[in-house]
């Protein structure tokens, strides 16, 4: 299975209303592909993979294809609470596989 399909496989998993890091999605696929993982999650077009769901491990929002205003409304529309410059909190909604 390629890694792209393996990435997004993953992010399926990913519930409603929590969020994940690249770092973790890569880890969980036994890589330490971090930005490889964000380079493929930037191609997605498939909108069955929920990657706004995926952040930076700052908290920061970083990499959708539809903007950053976009994501921000997604994760917000799951009830996510959003702080300033799109940092969201970790400890509440950090999923881990």
């Amino acid at each position: 299975m390629k890694f792209s399909e393996r990435v997004y496989r993953l992010c399926k998993r990913i519930p409603k209303g929590k969020i994940t890091t690249y770092k973790i999605v890569a880890e969980a696929l036994k890589s330490k592909g971090y930005r490889a993982v964000g380079n493929v999650l930037n191609k997605n077009r498939n909108k069955d993979v929920p990657c706004h769901r995926i952040i930076d491990s700052k908290g920061h929002l970083h990499g959708f294809y539809s903007g950053i205003k976009n994501k921000e409304r997604l994760l917000k529309k799951e009830g996510l609470k959003i702080k300033n410059k799109g940092v969201v909190d970790f400890e509440k909604y950090l999923y881990r596989f």
